[in-house]
């Protein structure tokens, strides 16, 4: 999974927070105080497209880019990356849910159910 750059960052902040998928000028319009062109904004919305981060969408005469995923999946990812990047990925696992607060642990313990629970119906 290609990571995202800061302005790649920025402009799916842009599209994660908007109620409705947004243009290339209101995303641009969104990071008013970075001051890019829209044709900045274009380049950038076309390297998210072709990595599958953004889905653009003809809208009469303009278009559309909404997100593939949710933020909190690409969150998902990177930590999954990470534990990739682990030489035991047990040890960074429960040092993990070392710093988690109880109310993410309970998150996390309810989530864990489910997946044990998925994974005993796949092998029944």
């Amino acid at each position: 999974m290609a990571r995202l750059g800061e302005l790649e960052r920025a402009v799916m902040e842009v599209l994660w927070s908007a109620d409705a998928p947004r243009t290339a000028r209101e995303v641009a319009d969104s990071l008013a105080n970075r001051e890019l062109a829209k044709t900045t904004v274009l380049t950038v919305l076309s390297r998210l497209e072709s990595k599958g981060r953004v889905e653009r969408c003809r809208d009469r005469w303009a278009h559309t880019y909404t997100p593939t995923a949710t933020r909190e999946d690409y969150i998902a990812e990177l930590m999954d990356e990470a534990l990739g990047d682990a030489s035991d990925r047990t040890a960074a696992l429960v040092r993990f849910a070392g710093r988690v607060s109880p109310e993410e642990a309970e998150a996390l313990s309810g989530a864990l159910d489910q997946a044990l629970r998925r994974a005993g119906k796949a092998s029944a």
